[in-house]
């Protein structure tokens, strides 16, 4: 449903306006919550699960709000200052839905819809409209999943930078994935000790993202930035892959954090390709396409980590490093053409 749903909710904005579009997913999402509490039966639960990928789709509508109100030399410090709510709330979310449930099951759900529901009040009260809607009338053939995704790969100056984006948004979900089976298999850690790495993994991204990306950026670039948070995040994960001792796994989750900085400055990147009245399109492109990754990111680390565990614990650290390699001729590319464009001007 956010693979169908991201690039259409994206179009709409640019359409009719980012503010009407977030408060009806708002609404959904709620209502999908409250489906969730009080279900009794599994294929309402489907159903449940249907609207929530329909309405979780306006992360692309946020973004796109991002890049109304921005600045292009703030944008990446504003895109990583999402990424870190993102690593905030992967910390406290697992936790308070287990401490939640422990009482009441269904909890979790009526705190999500409460949340939720907070949320829309905000953008009923307070959220003003980024951008003047469009008064041309709305043709629903345009309303086509796929076509924002050829019109990125068929743009000379995005399509580089989006397969750059399918490569961070890969290796963003292998670590999540195997994390647990590795920490098991290799150190034997215990549930607690897994659930503080990972409280340290999401933590030291979110610090990263937050308080290191804006500056970072606006002293080296977004192009240097980039670069730094690919090399950063190969370091770690060939750290990972080699590790001998359990500690180690927790020194290297401060280069890991420093990886996070290169997605908000790619994002800042393709942004300035994309131009003002498609910001929405490409944000929904962005959204459609990490959630196609977030199938193929697990699915590639369980199997190397399948096959290769036998003798090598640590490989799927290094195939996830090596899937950065693409990664450095795109680079070079983007080095490049930073370099021409002031003598072009």
């Amino acid at each position: 449903m956010q693979f169908v749903f991201a690039p259409i909710l994206g179009m709409l904005s640019d359409r009719i306006g980012r503010r009407p579009v977030l408060i009806v997913s708002l609404a959904g999402a709620a209502v999908d919550y409250l489906i969730m509490a009080f279900t009794p039966t599994l294929w309402v639960l489907v159903v449940g699960r249907i609207i929530a990928g329909i309405t979780s789709a306006n992360m692309s509508v946020a973004g796109a709000y991002i890049a109304d109100i921005t600045d292009e030399k703030d944008r990446a410090q504003r895109f990583s200052w999402m990424s870190a709510a993102f690593g905030v709330g992967f910390i406290i979310g697992p936790a308070l839905g287990g401490l939640l449930s422990v009482y009441f099951l269904r909890a979790p759900f009526l705190v999500a819809a409460v949340l939720n529901g907070l949320n829309l009040v905000l953008a009923l009260t307070v959220l003003k409209e980024s951008r003047v809607p469009s008064r041309a009338p709305l043709d629903v053939k345009a309303l086509n999943p796929f076509a924002p995704l050829k019109w990125a790969l068929s743009f000379p100056a995005l399509a580089p930078l989006m397969a750059m984006f399918l490569i961070f948004a890969i290796n963003g979900d292998i670590p999540g994935t195997v994390a647990v089976l590795y920490g098991q298999a290799k150190f034997h850690f215990d549930g607690v000790t897994i659930g503080l790495w990972l409280a340290v993994f999401g933590a030291t991204h979110a610090v990263m993202q937050a308080f290191v990306t804006g500056p970072l950026s606006r002293r080296l670039g977004d192009r240097w930035t980039l670069v730094v948070g690919v090399v950063a995040d190969m370091l770690a994960f060939v750290g990972y892959g080699f590790a001998t001792q359990g500690w180690m796994t927790f020194a290297l989750s401060p280069l890991s954090g420093l990886g996070g900085v290169g997605l908000p400055a790619l994002q800042s990147l393709m942004s300035a390709q994309a131009g003002e009245d498609r910001q929405g399109e490409l944000q929904g492109v962005l959204a459609s396409a990490q959630s196609m990754t977030s199938i193929l990111g697990p699915l590639i680390g369980t199997t190397v980590l399948f096959w290769t565990q036998p003798y090598f614990v640590g490989a799927v650290w290094l195939v996830a490093a090596a899937l950065y390699i693409p990664a450095f001729p795109v680079l070079a590319w983007i080095m490049r053409r930073g370099r021409q464009v002031p003598a072009a001007a």
